[in-house]
């Protein structure tokens, strides 16, 4: 259901779960703007069961376990059969599915100990903050030498850019050459975009520079019963109140492309009076944000509809500035 909001204060509809304790989209919106937040979720995730058992399984066999400890580090370079040197995360339900992977594990006597000692030396990688923050509190606990890298990368291609340069330089030897590498886990959702194997594999890369990934999707993702009715609902009671504020505008703010057709739907973009974008004659009422390239690129592909802003960073600051320079530009603001 969406969450309550002062009508006073001009609207912002985030299409998304409010996190909790603290959603960091609800303290910038409400504290840091003038923006008033409702949350309307969008998705409902299922976990892919079987192949989270398949990454529990690389933990249990010593699959992920470093090589010799008694080895010098030139010697591991090149006798190095650790069957994946690091794990990609660009999603926080895929650190949720790791997190109940581990916290199985630690119940484990057995399989606690080879859990730590595969810490050592693995390198996490993952984009922005919030998902950084979700998977320092899972590497502290459960992986206390593993290394997270990745929480100033701003999307995939930076943090894909980024590895080629760390991971590369973790197998570069004393002369100078990059050494045999194991490949990296990425733990993705069943709709991801393809920008970091892609970078990582490129054949613009000489073999030895590049990094092989193997994707496990450990969750699928689906629009969850009731939003676009619950959408639609919040929509209709803004159109009432702007009957008697003629200067409000509406902001709603998308995370993904699952549900973009329902908000659009709902809006009345797609058909129904509304489907030129306009209402009172010609005036935009409504205006829509997207938190980054993959999700306008779709609206853009799919339904031929050009989102208002684009977040330059998937934040609640990129989502904010976006809109404020929006505003500002067309003396709405």
């Amino acid at each position: 259901m969406p969450s309550e909001r002062d009508n006073s204060k001009p609207p912002i509809i985030l299409l998304k779960t409010k996190s909790t304790p603290h959603d960091n989209y609800e303290e910038y919106f409400h504290h840091q703007t003038s923006y008033n937040p409702t949350f309307i979720p969008v998705l409902s995730h299922n976990f892919h069961t079987e192949n989270l058992h398949s990454i529990r399984g690389f933990f249990t066999s010593g699959a992920l376990l470093p090589p010799s400890s008694s080895k010098n580090q030139e010697q591991q370079n090149h006798d190095h059969d650790r069957k994946y040197g690091g794990l990609i995360f660009t999603s926080q339900r895929a650190v949720e599915g790791f997190g109940k992977v581990l916290a199985e594990l630690d119940d484990d006597s057995e399989a606690k100990n080879t859990l730590k000692t595969s810490s050592r030396d693995l390198q996490i990688y993952t984009v922005g903050p919030a998902t950084h923050r979700s998977l320092t509190n899972i590497v502290t606990t459960y992986l206390p030498y593993a290394s997270i890298h990745g929480a100033d990368a701003g999307n995939g291609e930076a943090l894909a850019k980024f590895m080629l340069q760390h991971y590369n330089a973790l197998y570069t030897t004393s002369s100078g050459n990059v050494s045999t590498k194991p490949p990296l886990l990425f733990l993705v959702g069943e709709q991801r975009r393809d920008i970091i194997p892609r970078t990582l594999t490129s054949p613009d890369l000489s073999p030895e520079q590049r990094i092989s990934v193997d994707e496990v999707v450990v969750y699928e993702t689906g629009v969850m019963e009731g939003f676009e009715e619950g959408f639609r609902g919040v929509v209709e009671r803004e159109r009432e109140i702007m009957k008697g504020d003629a200067g409000r505008v509406v902001w709603v703010v998308v995370f993904s492309p699952t549900g973009c057709e329902g908000m659009l739907r709902g809006l009345g973009f797609l058909d129904g009076p509304n489907k030129d974008q306009s209402e009172d004659g010609g005036r935009r009422r409504f205006f829509v944000a997207t938190i980054g390239p993959t999700t306008r690129d779709y609206l853009r592909k799919e339904f031929g509809f050009e989102a208002d802003v684009c977040a330059e960073r998937p934040s609640p600051e990129g989502v904010g500035e976006g809109i404020e320079r929006f505003m500002r530009e067309r003396g709405l603001s």
